[in-house]
């Protein structure tokens, strides 16, 4: 919850105490909306509102610039601050990325791990072919257009219970795919 914070040397406003309590008004007015901006590019609540905290932090610890409208200001401030989240998450994350155990394994595994996702992808894409037409349909609905179970059924005038069925047989086709052995190729036929 942001509170005013408590009178002290550092955090006296440069500026009359209308410009703070004006500053403050506005930025209690917009919090709601700049947490679900922020919310919307970072995908969590709980990152938003610590972000939009630190907004209102970084405001009130420097004089205030004038602006014309304090409220599109912040709320493209708010924007700004996610994306710089974003990119330090990134960065950490790639960062990261030359200390993972798989990352470790000397490359000349790599085309063969190729090879074989290469593989599963196959199988996996002849079971789906394999199915049904209308739990294909629910499969793909769910799985690459990210509708929920009951977005689907509602759409397909189906129960939930039966678009559950329905994604319950495609999984299991789908994991069936990938535990059968590949057959062995014979040198120089292409699949």
């Amino acid at each position: 919850m942001i509170t005013t914070p408590p009178e002290s040397q550092d955090c006296q406003p440069a500026e009359p105490a209308g410009g703070r309590a004006h500053f403050l008004q506005v930025f209690l007015s917009q919090r709601s909306q700049m947490e679900a901006l922020v919310s919307r590019r970072v995908g969590c609540r709980a990152t938003a509102a610590d972000l939009v905290q630190d907004l209102f932090l970084r405001f009130w610890r420097r004089p205030l610039v004038q602006v014309e409208e304090l409220s599109t200001y912040l709320l493209r401030c708010a924007g700004n601050i996610a994306i710089d989240h974003l990119r330090s998450e990134g960065a950490r994350v790639r960062g990261n990325e030359g200390w993972l155990p798989e990352q470790q394994r000397s490359q000349s595994c790599e085309p063969q791990a190729a090879l074989e996702a290469g593989n599963d992808l196959r199988h996996v894409e002849a079971a789906l072919r394999s199915l049904p037409e209308r739990t294909r349909q629910i499969f793909l609905l769910n799985r690459i257009h990210g509708r929920k179970y009951a977005q689907i059924a509602q759409a397909m005038g189906l129960s939930q219970s039966a678009v559950e069925k329905h994604m319950m047989r495609a999984l299991q086709a789908c994991k069936a795919s990938l535990r059968e052995p590949t057959p062995p190729r014979s040198p120089g036929k292409v699949p």
